[in-house]
C-alpha cells in the first residue's frame, strides 16, 4: 500500500508552463503545407508528444515531433496545442502543456464562375467559355491550371482561362463545367453546371443550279445539280429529283448550306424538269424546276448522193446532201471535193442541207462533208463519185453498120422510135452528130431495116424540129401531138465515123 501511495503522489500533473511551447504559422492559404512544431527547454526528456484540434487529439509522437498539414484545407483551420509527458526522476513525470494558438486557413481562391458569350447561341456560330476567379493580391502570381467539361468529359485543359467552340451544333446542346487548380493540384475547385441551348435555324430559300450554267448540258458530259440553301443550320439532307418522277435521284446529309450531286455521261433521255430539296428536321423546302436542255455533239455525218450507186453521168445535176440526225441545231455544215470546199449552209432547226452539182467530168473524186454545232466539228466517211459521159439517147438498128437504121431514141429509160413527119437531112445530121458518125446522107423510110418495130416500143418523138446545130436529138424543139404509127417510123443514114 505504501508503494501505492508513493506513485499516486508522483503521478504527472498537466499544467501550462513556459517549458514547453507551441509554433506555426498563423495565416495559412488552401493548398499550403502547414508544420505545427511543439518543443520544450530539453527535448530529450520528452517520452510523449500529443497534438490537439480543438480539443480533441489528433496525433500522438514518442518523441519530440512536429506535426505536417501537406495540403492545408479550409477545416483544417481551428485551435491548436500540444501536451508533452517528460521525464522528471526515475518513476516520476510532468505533463506540460502549451497554450492554444489560432490556424485560420483562408481561401486562395473561390469557385469559379463558368461563363458563355451567348447560352442560346445560333448553329454554326463560335461561343467562348470563361472559367473565372480570382487570387487574393499577396498570391496573385499563383498560376491556375483551368479545364473545361461537358458532361464531366474533359474538352480542354491548359493555363487559358477561356475556351473557344469555332462552330457550335445543335448536338452540343448540354450542359458546361469549368475547373480551376493549383499547378501543384493541390487546390481544386468547380463551378455550377451551365446549359447551353443551340439554336437550329430551319433551311429556306432553297435554290438549284447546274454545272455547266443555265441547265444546258452536253451529251457524254458531266452534268452538275447544285443545291444549295439561303439560311439553315446544323445537319441538311439535300435530295435531287426529276420532275414527275416519285423516287430521288440521289441523297446527301451534310454539314454545309449547299450539296453537289454529279450525272456522269448524261444522254439527251435525261432532258427534262428538275428540282431538289433540303431539310434540317423541319420538313423538307423545295427548289423551283430547273429544265434541263440537253444537247448532242455532232458524231460523224452522213453524205449522200442522188444518183443511184454513186454513178453519175456529165450533165447530170446531182444532190448532195449532208446530215447527222441526232446532232442538236443550229448546224453548220460544209461540203468538200477532194478536200476543196465546195459550199457550206446552216440548218437552224435541224436535219441536214443539200448542195446540188451540174456535173462535169472534173467532178469524179473523193467527197466528204463536215458538220459543227459548237461542240467541235466532225468529218463523215468519204464517198466517190465517178461521172462518165452520158451514153447516147438515141440509136440506128438493123443497118448494114451502126450509122444506118432505124431511128430509136430513149426517155425515162423507155425506148421507141420517131415518125417522119418533117424528118430531113437537119434532123439526121443531129442524129450523125449525137452518135460520132459522119455525115448526114439520107432520110429512108424505116421500113427498109427489118423487122418493123414491134409493138412494146412506143413512138415517142412525133415531129423533131432541128436547125442540124443541136448537140442531141433530144435537144430539139419538137412536137407533141402524136398521130404516127410504126408505118411512119423514121430512118437515117450517115457516113460511117
Amino acid at each position: 500500500m505504501m508503494l501505492w501511495s508513493l506513485l499516486l503522489v508522483f503521478a504527472p500533473a498537466t499544467v501550462q508552463s513556459y517549458w514547453l511551447s507551441i509554433y506555426m504559422p498563423r495565416d495559412v492559404y488552401e493548398g499550403d503545407q502547414v508544420v505545427i512544431r511543439c518543443s520544450g527547454n530539453n527535448n530529450g526528456q520528452i517520452r510523449r508528444l500529443k497534438f490537439y484540434k480543438d480539443g480533441a487529439q489528433i496525433v500522438t509522437y514518442s518523441s519530440a515531433s512536429s506535426y505536417t498539414i501537406s495540403n492545408a484545407k479550409r477545416s483544417d483551420s481551428g485551435s491548436y496545442y500540444c501536451k508533452a509527458d517528460r521525464e522528471l526522476f526515475l518513476f516520476v513525470e510532468a505533463t506540460e502543456e502549451t497554450n492554444s494558438v489560432w490556424l485560420s486557413v483562408r481561401e486562395l481562391f473561390p469557385a469559379p464562375m463558368l461563363t458563355a458569350s451567348s447560352t442560346q447561341p445560333t448553329e454554326g456560330s463560335s461561343v467562348t467559355l470563361t472559367c473565372s476567379t480570382r487570387l487574393p493580391s499577396d498570391r496573385s502570381t499563383t498560376q491556375l491550371y483551368f479545364s473545361f467539361l461537358r458532361s464531366g468529359h474533359t474538352l480542354q485543359s491548359g493555363w487559358r482561362s477561356a475556351f473557344n467552340i469555332s462552330a457550335i451544333w445543335k448536338e452540343d446542346s448540354d450542359y458546361y463545367q469549368c475547373k480551376a487548380k493549383t499547378a501543384s493540384h493541390s487546390v481544386s475547385k468547380s463551378s455550377a453546371q451551365s446549359y447551353l441551348d443551340v439554336q437550329r435555324i430551319p433551311v429556306s430559300q432553297v435554290f438549284m443550279e447546274t454545272q455547266p450554267p443555265g441547265g444546258q448540258a452536253v451529251e457524254g458530259e458531266t452534268l452538275v445539280l447544285v443545291c444549295s440553301v439561303a439560311e439553315g443550320t446544323g445537319y441538311t439532307t439535300f435530295s435531287w429529283h426529276r420532275e414527275n418522277m416519285k423516287e430521288s435521284l440521289g441523297r446527301k446529309t451534310e454539314r454545309s448550306q449547299r450539296a453537289e450531286l454529279e450525272i456522269p455521261a448524261i444522254r439527251e433521255s435525261h432532258a427534262g424538269g428538275y428540282y431538289c430539296t433540303a431539310d434540317n428536321s423541319y420538313g423538307p423546302v423545295h427548289s423551283e424546276v430547273v429544265t434541263i436542255t440537253v444537247r448532242v455533239p455532232v458524231s460523224s455525218p452522213l453524205l449522200t448522193f442522188s444518183a443511184p450507186g454513186a454513178l453519175a453521168f456529165m450533165g447530170d445535176v446531182v444532190e448532195l446532201h449532208c446530215e447527222d440526225s441526232r446532232a442538236s441545231p443550229p448546224i453548220l455544215y460544209w461540203v468538200f471535193h477532194e478536200n476543196v470546199t465546195l459550199g457550206k449552209a446552216s440548218a437552224p432547226f435541224g436535219g441536214g442541207v443539200s448542195f446540188n452539182l451540174s456535173l462535169s467530168a472534173w467532178h469524179s473524186g473523193n467527197y466528204s462533208c463536215e458538220a459543227d454545232n459548237g461542240w467541235g466539228s466532225k468529218r463523215g466517211a468519204v464517198v466517190t463519185l465517178h461521172v462518165k459521159e452520158a451514153p447516147p439517147k438515141v440509136r440506128l438498128t438493123n443497118g448494114a453498120h451502126r450509122c444506118e437504121g432505124r431511128v430509136e431514141v430513149e426517155r425515162e429509160g423507155r425506148w421507141g422510135t420517131v415518125c417522119d413527119d418533117g424528118w430531113d437531112l437537119k434532123d439526121v445530121a443531129v442524129v450523125c452528130q449525137e452518135l460520132g458518125c459522119g455525115a448526114a446522107k439520107h432520110t429512108p423510110a424505116a421500113m427498109l431495116y427489118p423487122p418493123a418495130a414491134g409493138t412494146a416500143l412506143p413512138v415517142l418523138i412525133q415531129v423533131a424540129l432541128c436547125n442540124g446545130t443541136e448537140q442531141a436529138l433530144a435537144a430539139c424543139e419538137q412536137v407533141d401531138t402524136f398521130d404516127c404509127g410504126h408505118d411512119e417510123d423514121a430512118g437515117a443514114v450517115c457516113e460511117d465515123g
